[in-house]
């Protein structure tokens, strides 16, 4: 009898919401979103300027993922002004992550020293920061209300860093999707608490099993630019060379 008396106020409590997810229990599920081992794609980046004029630019993407860390390798294909640019990022386990570039120009690779994480990657919206793969423990997670973005519905989260030096931004806002966690909106404020950027997923899709922004877009409320990332082909779980994952990759555009 008791067993069953236990069971119904389960039942009731988790009707009536006593059991509702909190701010880190949400972030977490967003942070541990399905992932592939291995990921190819091609991927369009256009930067927006105020005017309206696009600068466009063609992006080879490889990602790989080993011990539930990721790394991942951009190589720009076009223009002629950035052909051949190597972007290397690896994530570390409780640390910030390792990110490597090669500049054509210099011949070499040089690694992005953190205090050049605010500044912009590639001339686009996205800083390298933007860009780091940032552990749940590295914020503090605060649920301020559930509410629709584009018809779906969300939690509402705010992320502000437990050590203010270790983040470009006072605080984030995320839309996280209620049926798969996944982060639909983000809007980021500056050190003055002044909006800076929106992050915006414009077209989400589940392929192969994985939920995929397939269009996203950055914009800088405060200097109107913007920019529209699109994939334009993706490939999960086909095989990826480990060796791509190297500076030695990055000098040479060889894996071997």
């Amino acid at each position: 009898m008791k067993k069953q008396i236990v069971s119904i106020l389960l039942v009731l409590f988790m009707a009536q919401g006593l059991f509702a997810l909190d701010g880190t229990q949400i972030a977490e599920k967003a942070h541990d979103v399905a992932k592939s081992k291995s990921t190819h794609s091609a991927v369009l980046m256009e930067l927006i300027d105020e005017k309206g004029d696009v600068d466009s630019r063609l992006v080879e993407e490889f990602g790989i993922k080993e011990n539930d860390l990721s790394s991942t390798v951009m190589v720009f294909r076009s223009p002629a002004s950035v052909k051949d640019t190597r972007f290397l990022k690896q994530e570390n386990g409780g640390r910030a992550d390792d990110k490597f570039i090669y500049l054509p120009a210099l011949k070499r690779v040089r690694r992005i020293a953190s205090s050049d994480g605010s500044k912009s990657f590639m001339g686009t919206d996205l800083t390298y920061d933007d860009m780091e793969s940032r552990d749940v423990e590295r914020d503090t997670h605060s649920l301020l209300r559930e509410e629709s973005f584009n018809g779906v519905d969300c939690y509402v989260v705010r992320a502000e860093a437990k050590d203010p030096a270790d983040s470009q931004y006072a605080y984030r806002v995320s839309w996280i999707r209620k049926d798969n966690f996944v982060p639909i909106k983000t809007e980021l404020f500056d050190k003055s608490q002044k909006l800076e950027k929106v992050m915006t997923v414009l077209d989400l899709q589940n392929i192969d099993g994985f939920w995929t922004p397939m269009k996203a877009q950055m914009e800088n409320v405060q200097t109107n630019h913007k920019t529209v990332i699109t994939i334009q082909k993706i490939e999960f779980d086909k095989g990826v060379s480990k060796n791509i994952f190297t500076q030695g990759f990055l000098q040479t555009g060889r894996t071997n």
